[in-house]
């Protein structure tokens, strides 16, 4: 069924005014200056992800001649496509000016970037001696006038397009010398900071980016040529991500996995960033080599590409220019001393990083691979960190003889190479690894662990709304249940069950499984208090989560809008729903929050006639997690959980200094009301704080349900 566009706003430019709310912390002056900077950063890598995935959509579509308007909310693809160049075009200027901006303020706190032509000569020694000793050796420079065929650049790699003008012994006929043009491209080196620090003079800090070293010292890459003149202007192309798994049956699927994330570095470019000061013959040579058109997302830039390298501006010491530290919390109630899981035998627990300490799934694991009553370890993963604890401690539950299994996801998009890397150091160990379910991704976030007490096999495990990664787990808000509770955990482990028996589909009185339930149980759900409210009784919906892109949850939340039933939302990303028009969604009211940490929970409350229903989810309300992916979403029973996840709504709900609303316009206006200043993050922070302090002054031990 073709969309209708005044019903939805189309998810690619959702998505982008979502980036432009990355933007504005980067513009908004209460924001530390550095983290200012590093919000740049995130803005410039999150467009980069998106020409990547989404772009690289919606132009195979229009490259095919069809429209798709069913599936891109009633927008035509070629048209978007242009709708798209012409707000990225809009949101990099105004990127460039707040980085202007910054660089001014920054030079009041005394740090100075300079560039190529305000080195002193103080400096220079230094720079030259950094140049050749760490730099120059890893240098990729390429001539290209004789090349029979133009090299194939990497996606997203920086590089700069030299053009010299070479002057030779033949004179012309006005009697001058003949004037011959050579091109070349330098890639700037990844293995190297993007950030090179002088040293101080005084209390002046000086930092060069390493393309104007680079520049600073390019007649010492090319002495060998007698050139008139050079520049260097700085290019980039984003290739398609998408990966195409071939079907050769005598490959594993770790190495058609492995092969497909090869095939991306060749595949077709979707956007050719330039630095809009490069000259035009230049810039004509290089489309040409390259066969890129005007019609392909050719998009004018700034003198510096790959911001997303301010994610990691030094700090310089300068702890008044970010985000003061926060010091994870413990979780009222849990005796550090004692057996975790026994703990978790009498009560659950709710996890909320990075408020709470991430540790606890850490020593979940840890206690499971040394316990000698603990039979077998279950888990997903899905995205890791570096070195990652957590797979630490599954190895070390292998050497103790545990029966560990993985399910471990990879197709997760650009963990694919790590997660390929994991899996093999697992294997190597005696893990048990699953990889997948034909034709969907596993997108759960769950662990189970069983253990053999009393002369019968009891359950504990884990259900979070985000990956098992102690790196993200410092940045991204999540929950995650610690939970003993049998009807739980049976039906979490028919979810490990049809990891191995796929054709089989289970039912669930508990959890809501994609790809089979989620929509069926949340349309249910939703049509129940539309039902109370027809009846008179209490009725709301209140939803937390990254994205809302089904069309078909989308009307189901207009349908009961219209009947009557109050929907407040808190909606990170892309949100394809328009609240508040009249006739169709006036019920509704949604807000997004971009602040010191990622938002990234998903929470669904329900009414129920006053004895409100909440569930937590690794699911967005996307057709990709509803339709294409195993996902699990958990029902909380314990009362006292329950509260807090209806209070950490409210609070997130309140938040009057980095909410945004949605309204029709997208125009991304900030929550701004006559109440006490409250920004949720940090109210958050003490809220959990405060529950530390009532447990001490009420000692008393939480009661077992």
């Amino acid at each position: 069924m073709i969309k209708n566009k005044n019903q939805y706003v189309n998810r690619e430019i959702s998505w982008l005014n979502f980036n432009d709310r990355v933007l504005q912390e980067s513009a908004d002056p209460s924001v530390p200056l550095i983290e200012r900077l590093r919000f740049l950063g995130i803005f410039s890598n999150n467009l980069d992800e998106f020409f990547k995935v989404r772009y690289a959509t919606v132009k195979r579509i229009a490259e095919a001649g069809k429209s798709g308007k069913s599936v891109l909310g009633g927008e035509v693809a070629k048209d978007l496509l242009e709708e798209i160049t012409k707000i990225v075009i809009e949101q990099q200027t105004r990127s460039l000016e707040i980085h202007k901006d910054i660089e001014r303020e920054l030079e009041g706190e005394n740090i100075h970037l300079i560039n190529e032509e305000e080195v002193t000569p103080e400096q220079s020694e230094f720079l030259k001696t950094y140049f050749l000793e760490k730099v120059s050796p890893q240098l990729m420079t390429i001539i290209l006038n004789d090349l029979a065929s133009f090299p194939m650049l990497k996606d997203t790699a920086a590089y700069l397009a030299i053009r010299m003008v070479l002057t030779s012994d033949h004179r012309t006929p006005s009697g001058g010398k003949e004037q011959d043009v050579r091109f070349a491209l330098i890639e700037i080196p990844k293995g190297i900071d993007r950030f090179v620090v002088l040293p101080r003079q005084g209390d002046n800090h000086y930092i060069i980016i390493l393309d104007d070293l680079i520049r600073y010292c390019l007649d010492s890459i090319f002495s060998m040529f007698d050139y008139s003149s050079i520049t260097a202007h700085m290019i980039k192309i984003t290739r398609d991500a998408e990966l195409d798994i071939d079907n050769d049956l005598s490959k594993s699927f770790i190495e058609k996995i492995s092969s497909s994330v090869d095939n991306r570095k060749i595949s077709d470019p979707v956007r050719f960033v330039y630095d809009k000061s490069i000259g035009k013959d230049t810039l004509r040579f290089l489309q040409e080599k390259m066969g890129i058109t005007d019609t392909d997302s050719v998009i004018p830039g700034g003198r510096y590409h790959n911001r997303r390298d301010y994610m990691s501006f030094p700090s310089l010491g300068k702890e008044e220019l970010m985000y003061e530290k926060i010091k994870p919390l413990p979780i009222r109630g849990i005796d550090p001393e004692g057996s975790f899981l026994d703990q978790i035998r009498r009560k659950d627990y709710l996890q909320y990083v990075p408020y709470h300490k991430f540790s606890y799934i850490i020593r979940f694991l840890r206690e499971a691979a040394l316990d000698p009553k603990v039979r077998s370890i279950k888990i997903t993963l899905y995205r890791l960190a570096d070195n990652s604890q957590v797979v630490a401690s599954l190895i070390n539950a292998a050497k103790n003889g545990k029966q560990v299994t993985v399910q471990i996801e990879l197709r997760a998009r650009f963990d694919e190479t790590a997660n390929i890397r994991y899996a093999e150091q697992l294997q190597e160990e005696g893990v048990k690894l699953i990889f997948g379910v034909p034709g969907l991704k596993v997108h759960s976030k769950i662990c189970m662990i069983e253990r053999e007490e009393e002369d019968r096999m009891r359950r504990y495990g884990l259900i979070s709304t985000g990956n098992f990664n102690e790196t993200t787990g410092r940045i991204y808000t999540d929950y995650t249940l610690f939970t003993a509770n049998e009807k739980i955990l049976k039906e979490l482990n028919l979810v490990f069950e049809f990891f191995d028996t796929s054709y089989k589909i289970n039912k669930y009185k508990h959890l809501i499984v994609s790809p089979h339930y989620t929509r069926s149980v949340f349309k249910s759900l939703i049509e129940q208090e539309i039902e109370n409210v027809k009846k008179g009784k209490e009725a709301y919906i209140k939803i937390k989560m990254n994205s809302l892109t089904s069309y078909d949850m989308v009307d189901k939340l207009y349908e009961a809008s219209r009947a009557g039933v109050k929907i407040k939302m808190i909606v990170r990303g892309i949100c394809c729903l328009i609240p508040g028009i009249k006739g169709m969604s006036e019920n509704i009211e949604a807000i997004s929050i971009v602040d010191k940490f990622l938002e990234h929970p998903r929470l669904f409350i329900f009414a129920n006639g006053g004895d409100p229903k909440v569930y937590i989810s690794s699911a967005d309300w996307m057709t990709r997690n509803i339709e294409n992916r195993v996902e699990v979403g958990c029902p909380i029973y314990d009362p006292e959980i329950r509260q807090e996840l209806i209070d950490t709504f409210e609070i997130s709900w309140r938040d009057n200094v980095k909410a945004r609303r949605f309204n029709r316009n997208q125009n991304n206006r900030y929550v701004r009301n006559s109440k006490t200043k409250l920004r949720s993050q940090f109210a958050m922070y003490d809220y959990f704080a405060d529950k530390l302090i009532e447990k001490k002054k009420d000692p008393r031990p939480s009661t077992v349900e």
